[in-house]
């Protein structure tokens, strides 16, 4: 088949520095979006924990951020964009367009192919925010202190390298200022981006060394000030100042794991903490989020909780560790993230996503022949 890289139709095509919104290329990314609205005081309303994703892809995985409770994710911020269907024609979608608009977004570029958006910004009077750290002593405090947060923004950084205080965090919560501590103009300034060399050993990422550096990350954070104005591009994308930060993972890489749970199915986080525990398996980065309303069919929120691990992807028995999760999730009705997978099986699909047949019935019209298929659809049953 023929691979299609949309990264070429990269321009913003119109923003409108009155209203704040923005229309621009699917393979245009956030990043090139903050860079012409932030200088004119808007910000995204939503976003990943990354930057360097396009806007298309942003739609296909209809992604989410640390405010999802209040702000929804991607698709509520978009007022329409134009699809290529299978026969060569373009569509352009709107929420009006309720079956379409609802299948594209966490459709895994099944649908059709995004060429261009139309974005609805937030205003913003400085890119700083006023954050608050808290430490938590185990999961279930971790838990407690999420949900009780008030501030738009919660996150916590979860320790997953100790049976003793199991689930402990660094817990961040942040609201934009209404003004900064210098009274310039917003600006997107992203640090100085370092880049990771190629050639990095395989096991230098291991349990002891994973030990060490939550030690540290949690040092570190008990000596900053509790209260502080940080930069937005610290805040959101820590990981965008680091060219090619998966290559410290060694030439086999790293999995990212990620779940949601419903509330009230606390347990299954508490269980796959465990899981993740007893099996001795290296993590390194695992965070945890709280989730609001889901927008149904393939969209991956649902209103409770997702928690995502970062493993190295040469973890010994790695696949049977990730299957006894994938278990743990269905029986508490949660779900795998589909722009994070690559192992899931078609039959917990349809556990995990129980509208997956209405998807397929609105992709089967607007693709009747199924030409746009991907190696996930394929194994997910999603396309043949």
């Amino acid at each position: 088949g023929v691979v299609i890289d949309m990264t070429r139709r990269a321009a913003i095509r119109r923003f409108e520095p009155a209203g704040g919104l923005v229309r621009a290329d699917g393979g245009a990314t956030l990043d090139e979006i903050l860079r012409a609205a932030v200088p004119h005081g808007w910000f995204l309303p939503v976003t990943p924990g990354t930057s360097m994703i396009t806007v298309g892809g942003a739609i296909a995985a209809d992604v989410h951020g640390k405010n999802h409770p209040t702000a929804g994710s991607f698709r509520h911020h978009v007022r329409g964009f134009t699809l290529l269907l299978a026969d060569g024609t373009h569509r352009w979608v709107t929420p009006d367009d309720d079956d379409v608009f609802a299948a594209t977004f966490g459709g895994m570029g099944l649908t059709g192919i995004v060429l261009d958006a139309e974005i609805a910004l937030r205003r913003i009077a400085t890119t700083q925010l006023h954050t608050t750290t808290i430490i938590t002593g185990d999961l279930d405090a971790t838990l407690s202190v999420l949900d009780a947060a008030d501030a738009e923004y919660r996150i916590a950084t979860l320790d997953l390298m100790r049976t003793r205080n199991l689930g402990r965090a660094i817990v961040e919560t942040a609201d934009h200022a209404d003004t900064g501590d210098d009274n310039r103009p917003p600006r997107f300034a992203p640090a100085a981006r370092l880049t990771v060399p190629p050639g990095v050993p395989g096991g230098l990422l291991n349990r002891a060394s994973a030990r060490l550096a939550n030690e540290l990350w949690f040092a570190r954070a008990a000596r900053r000030p509790r209260h502080q104005l940080v930069e937005a591009a610290g805040f959101f994308y820590p990981l965008d100042a680091v060219a090619h930060w998966n290559r410290l993972y060694g030439p086999r890489g790293f999995v990212q794991y990620q779940v949601a749970v419903p509330c009230g199915a606390e347990d299954a986080i508490r269980a796959i903490a465990r899981r993740f525990a007893q099996t001795r398996c290296p993590t390194f980065v695992a965070v945890l989020k709280r989730l609001g309303r889901g927008a149904g069919l393939l969209s991956f929120p649902i209103d409770g909780w997702t928690v995502a691990v970062d493993i190295p992807a040469g973890v010994a028995e790695l696949g049977r560790l990730l299957d006894d999760c994938d278990e743990i999730v269905c029986q508490a009705e949660g779900r795998v993230y589909l722009a994070k997978d690559g192992r899931l099986s078609a039959h917990r699909l349809r556990r995990m996503y129980p509208e997956v047949d209405g998807w397929r019935r609105i992709r089967d019209q607007l693709d009747p022949h199924g030409r746009w298929r991907s190696d996930l659809g394929r194994r997910l049953g999603l396309c043949t």
